[in-house]
């Protein structure tokens, strides 16, 4: 065999490895779900860490000027395809860089309005993803709350306004609000020392039920969320179950982790040659009604039956 066809026989034998860019707004997961997730996604699709594709992992803390500099690192490395996790993400990697496909996930509001895509059909960019738009689901969310708090009048919000996507979020919640009469009393959560402030503020008579806008913050920090709730025996509304997992009352909202897995399709169409501009961004079709029937007899809740019928999860 000669030089040439030997080198011709290990090219072949030697499959492309592409890299990844992960770039998240949060801390670190050490193997968490977000990631876990992920991963998994991309084995079902048949690509592993380490061995056809590097997944470089970014994480900001919650600093908006590290997820700046992480975005740029991300572009200054020229990976194949940024995968974002959450709205500042998104947007930090939109500055960074317009030629390097970048595939949104957690994204919790309109990309339109954001300016991240032309339109959801045909994004026209090199963005596209997964996101949720989701106004009418707090009416529904506040409706089953109202059934199982029928007192409810006063509803204190969880929000970052440091997420464009928790603006949005307050703005809808308010909307709901307000359609059904109840007061709402916004409490702004931009990290966790503020969250902690926020809870503190709470007054064990100013409020009949705490709502949670999704954010990194809030949802690193949901046991705590969970326990202090507990703790002043508050009903908690939220929008994923990750939240009642952590011991909250109720959520209605998509599956996190399906969420997750979904975006490998994004990626292994991405480096299989597709471009971004030619994806339609996609939006959650099934929402799960999940309660954590644990805490609602701390709080001495009873679920009506014709509330269970429409449980999709009711955790012990």
């Amino acid at each position: 065999m000669t030089l040439g066809v030997a080198a011709d026989v290990v090219a072949q034998s030697s499959p492309k490895v592409y890299r990844i860019g992960w770039l998240g707004n949060g801390s670190p997961p050490s193997g968490t779900a977000n990631v876990s997730d992920f991963e998994q996604g991309l084995r079902d699709r048949g690509y592993v860490d380490r061995q056809n594709v590097v997944i470089e992992y970014q994480f900001a803390k919650g600093d908006p000027a590290q997820l700046s500099r992480s975005a740029a690192e991300l572009a200054r490395l020229k990976v194949d395809v940024i995968v974002t996790s959450g709205e500042p993400a998104a947007l930090a990697a939109q500055r960074a860089t317009s030629t390097i496909p970048i595939i949104t996930t957690e994204f919790g509001f309109d990309p339109v309005k954001a300016g991240l895509v032309a339109s959801l059909g045909k994004p026209g960019g090199n963005v596209t993803g997964l996101a949720s738009i989701s106004e009418e689901l707090w009416e529904k969310r506040l409706a089953t709350l109202k059934v199982l708090v029928p007192r409810l009048a006063r509803l204190s919000v969880l929000w970052n306004p440091a997420n464009p996507g928790n603006v949005t979020c307050l703005a809808e919640i308010q909307r709901a609000a307000r359609s059904m009469g109840l007061q709402d009393m916004p409490l702004e959560a931009r990290d966790g020392n503020a969250l902690d402030r926020a809870l503190a503020g709470i007054g064990r008579d100013s409020t009949d039920a705490l709502a949670i806008c999704w954010d990194t913050v809030t949802l690193e920090q949901a046991r705590t969320i969970g326990d202090f709730a507990l703790k002043r025996r508050l009903p908690t509304l939220a929008p994923l179950k990750e939240f009642v997992e952590a011991g909250c009352l109720m959520s209605y909202g998509p599956s996190l982790p399906a969420h997750r897995r979904r975006i490998a399709y994004y990626v292994d169409r991405i480096l299989k040659g597709a471009m971004p501009a030619g994806l339609a961004v996609e939006q959650p079709t099934a929402f799960d009604l999940v309660i954590n029937q644990s805490t609602a007899k701390t709080l001495g809740i009873a679920v009506p039956p014709n509330l269970l019928l429409l449980v999709d999860e009711l955790l012990p």
